[in-house]
């Protein structure tokens, strides 16, 4: 799993395209109904920490875990600005230990798939698992194999702006479902020069049936999964998916 370095300082200005309001309302009504209204919530992989804001606007009490501390650094600075009353983790979610547990966990921006290694995405289910109060529910969403294979594929995207551009070179091998994201960021500093970064990250491609297999294996149970588009039951063109389920009696880690 690669941390977001140069590209935390310009993240929120190239992706302000997410709907992340549409989104936690989506979030907010699947938690409310399997009953979850109040209570701690962690959202894991929280980024600069946009849906972490909007889910403790909501009424949650939130923990946000990250493993990039440059991420982390702007979510504290958004907290600052807000005045609400988050507590941030710099974590890697593979290593994810918290003081207690929390009615829910919460996991978006394609979070999951940046776990390669099904080992560690099957570690990461059963820390959740050993987290959620009895009963509470792990919402989560994924790229689809299909968005991969479709839309991201081969393909180059490129934006420039004046505080910033980028090039993100896509390219997947479908035999071992990752797809390598190429990214070389000029990010503009003070005196009006630009800085150039290069990163390069990596998301693997779970089937929903892989998904669900690991996630009894770990303990938990499926409630379902969901468009994230629509909430119905996601068609096989589906590019995002939601995955809901259910902390059913711990098992050991």
């Amino acid at each position: 799993m690669e941390a977001y370095t140069g590209f935390a300082k310009v993240y929120d200005l190239f992706m302000d395209n997410i709907p992340y309001e549409e989104w936690s309302r989506r979030i907010v009504g699947i938690l409310k109904q399997y009953g979850i209204s109040d209570g701690l919530v962690l959202d894991l992989g929280c980024g600069t920490g946009s849906m972490t804001e909007l889910l403790a606007n909501a009424g949650y009490d939130m923990i946000g875990l990250d493993a990039s501390e440059e991420m982390l650094n702007l979510a504290v600075q958004k907290r600052a600005e807000s005045g609400l009353d988050i507590l941030y983790l710099l974590q890697d979610m593979r290593e994810l230990e918290l003081y207690g547990t929390v009615r829910a966990v919460v996991s978006v921006c394609d979070s999951i798939n940046y776990v390669t290694e099904e080992a560690d995405l099957l570690q990461v289910f059963r820390l959740v698992n050993n987290y959620l109060d009895p009963g509470g529910i792990f919402l989560f969403d994924l790229n689809t194999v299909y968005k991969y294979e479709t839309f991201l594929g081969e393909n180059t995207i490129a934006e420039n702006r004046r505080e910033g551009s980028f090039i993100w070179e896509n390219y997947f091998d479908a035999g071992e479902g990752l797809n390598e994201y190429s990214l070389t960021l000029f990010i503009r500093e003070e005196g009006g020069l630009y800085r150039k970064y290069e990163e390069t990250h990596y998301q693997r491609a779970y089937s929903l049936e892989r998904v669900r297999e690991l996630l009894e294996e770990a303990g938990l149970e499926v409630l379902g999964f969901f468009d994230a588009e629509t909430g119905l039951a996601p068609e096989k063109t589906a590019e995002r998916i939601y995955a809901a389920a259910r902390e059913q009696g711990k098992r050991s880690v």
